[in-house]
């Protein structure tokens, strides 16, 4: 066996399992068997585990009254970052559906690409901003560095920018005078809205747009009476013929999409509207210049559809030119690594399995879910492959987390054992006979209009 991985990943256990207060060994004992369970239809059926020693009540204890020191998890993720890993994170929200729940608060109502509601793609439930470090590797490995939990009255692009900020100084030293720290965002994101709240931060933003926008080039001169121009010639991404020449092209060969072309057209913005609160002294709404970005592939890796055009906007700060082309294609598609991970965290580690009635104890079981995982990642070195009768072996290296998932419970036993044994402390009385608990209170699903209405209130 390595020494040098099982002693990193030995020195993680650790440190996580100081991060812990109140209810540890439980806490502990229950992540240690999310390592080593596949699905499970409910919370308790962990509890009949071989690695769980205590009874179900523990579990629902645990989550009501642990303690875990986010602050010192967060630190603690950042220095075990992706091997072989780019300084590129991924940002995007993530939704625990709660419909049903009508006793828990702070639900509110997000869209779903799956789930429907009264015939929408909507779904009450708890929204998770995660950021997690990518790689240029073709697999499905990310390493999540943030999770936070959104209120309904936030902003995801608000919301997103504070965790970069807190982010960086985490972060290790760029290698290189022009190197920073690169951050990509789905179509959900405002590209300007996230310019705004960054301000001077020194990171780069590489965002989808949605089909369909315009942007606007500087004006070329300015009237001698009037108004002054803010705006030049448009750019409409569905108009060819009001596309300029482009400040950058390039053409590159790749395995699995064949030629790749990307143009870029620098010192565009799009006009913002009402909901960018921030402008000038004299009113004016904010002009945030970026750079537009079109990329075109000839083949997509599986020919379920014919490739379509993708838009994205580069904003770095300070102010930088056209940046990579190669660079920016290739790490927007490794995005969707992080789409594997929300997968992988929902279907097998049971992310969203426990029906918790108060987002306090869904925030622990994430936190207790984002450890299990990140300890998969560095036992990947570690783990002999234990394929099933139909599937082909894997070397070492090569192994996806569902793989690792099945070989830990043969590595778990060499590990230090850092949870103390159960101690029992008798029979619970339950219950005094004639109390009733009572009806619990009911908590609507928060919307933008129900928001405001309570904000006038």
């Amino acid at each position: 066996m390595d020494t040098t991985h099982f002693a990193l990943l030995a020195s993680f256990r650790a440190a996580a399992y100081g991060a812990f207060g109140r209810r540890r060994d439980a806490l502990f004992e229950l992540c240690d068997t999310l390592l080593t369970t596949g699905p499970v239809p409910s919370l308790p059926f962990l509890s009949v585990q071989p690695q769980h020693q205590r009874r179900w009540g523990s579990l629902y204890d645990a989550l009501a009254d642990g303690e875990i020191s986010s602050h010192t998890l967060q630190h603690l993720l950042a220095n075990y970052p992706l091997g072989g890993g780019e300084p590129i994170y991924a940002v995007d929200a993530s939704v625990w559906p709660r419909c049903d729940a009508e006793t828990s608060p702070e639900r509110a109502l997000y869209y779903h690409s799956s789930r429907h509601s009264a015939g929408q793609p909507i779904v009450a439930g708890w929204a998770y901003s995660w950021i997690a470090q990518l790689g240029f590797a073709r697999e499905s490995w990310t390493a999540p560095m943030r999770v936070q939990r959104m209120r309904p009255q936030e902003n995801s692009n608000v919301v997103a920018a504070e965790q970069i900020r807190a982010v960086l100084p985490d972060l290790p030293p760029a290698q290189a005078d022009d190197a920073r720290p690169w951050f990509v965002f789905d179509a959900g994101y405002d590209p300007v809205q996230l310019a705004q709240a960054l301000g001077e931060t020194p990171v780069a933003l590489l965002v989808r747009l949605r089909a369909g926008r315009c942007f606007y080039a500087d004006p070329s001169a300015q009237p001698k009476l009037g108004r002054r121009r803010r705006h030049g010639h448009k750019f409409s991404c569905d108009e060819p013929q009001s596309w300029p020449t482009p400040d950058a092209d390039r053409s590159i060969e790749d395995t699995q999409y064949g030629t790749v072309r990307v143009r870029a057209w620098t010192q565009l913005h799009p006009k913002t509207h009402g909901q960018h609160a921030q402008r000038d002294a004299r009113g004016w709404r904010p002009i945030v210049r970026g750079t537009l970005l079109l990329v075109e592939v000839s083949r997509l890796p599986q020919q379920t559809r014919d490739p379509q055009a993708l838009w994205l906007w580069w904003h770095a700060a300070p102010a930088t030119e056209v940046p990579d082309l190669d660079r920016v294609w290739r790490a927007y598609v490794r995005r969707f690594d992080l789409e594997h991970t929300f997968r992988f965290l929902k279907q097998t580690l049971n992310w969203t399995v426990p029906r918790v009635r108060h987002p306090e104890q869904a925030d622990r079981w994430t936190w207790l879910v984002v450890l299990a995982y990140t300890q998969l990642r560095l036992a990947r070195p570690l783990a002999q492959d234990q394929p099933l009768p139909w599937q082909q072996a894997q070397p070492p290296g090569k192994l996806t987390p569902a793989r690792v998932q099945r070989a830990f419970s043969l590595l778990l036993p060499r590990l230090p054992v850092l949870a103390r044994a159960p101690k029992p402390c008798g029979r619970s009385p339950g219950r005094p006979k004639g109390k009733r608990s009572g009806r619990a209170r009911r908590y609507p699903a928060l919307t933008k209009a129900l928001l405001s209405t309570s904000q006038a209130a």
